[in-house]
């Protein structure tokens, strides 16, 4: 889906080429229950959402505006599987049903908090973080090989072709680190 797609307000969105990588390192199946964890603008909850149709995705977000902003793109798409989660996570988790799988896109400050919910819940779940501080990627790896989870951790770096004049310059986005663990039901192939 394309970024100009979305209503945006002032409030962060994951990129189009973000969110293909982070998705499919969600692993997500067509009925699956999902959250999306610092939702933002719910360019990724609204793109989830549509793919895994006879799923639930939750998207939690704590600015009111980013809850309008989910609630306008879900209409905008038609999106019906979809329940905006306003307040912090993880309190906010409280009475929704287990996540097979989660993306955590903003945790503020609250990460081992947030993940240590999201295991009690699901000791089994796939889980998807998208960072873009040093300090936070440390916590996150930290936090993973204290519990025994090897993560797999992705550096991206995207640029854009931007007009100046009669050239087109290449614009740097900031780089994102796509970490993914988790995740009990993983595709096997016996090449025997």
């Amino acid at each position: 889906m394309r970024d100009e797609d979305f209503i945006r307000g002032k409030i962060p969105m994951t990129k189009s080429e973000i969110r293909a990588i982070s998705l499919s390192k969600l692993e997500w199946k067509r009925d699956s229950i999902i959250y999306d964890i610092g939702a933002g603008t719910g360019s990724v909850s609204v793109e989830v959402a549509l793919a895994a149709s006879d799923g639930r995705v939750f998207a939690f977000e704590c600015r009111e505006e980013g809850c309008d902003l989910i609630r306008q793109n879900a209409e905008r798409f038609g999106v019906n599987n979809l329940t905006v989660v306003g307040g912090m996570a993880p309190e906010t988790f409280q009475g929704l049903p287990a996540p097979d799988c989660a993306l955590i896109g903003g945790s503020r400050g609250f990460l081992d908090k947030i993940l240590d919910e999201l295991f009690i819940l699901n000791p089994e779940i796939r889980v998807v973080l998208n960072i873009i501080s040093l300090e936070t990627l440390a916590q996150a790896v930290s936090y993973f090989e204290n519990r025994g989870l090897e993560p797999e951790v992705v550096s991206v770096t995207v640029a854009k072709a931007e007009k100046t004049g009669k050239y087109h310059l290449m614009k740097g986005q900031n780089p994102v680190y796509v970490i993914s663990v988790g995740g009990s039901d993983r595709f096997h192939v016996d090449r025997r």
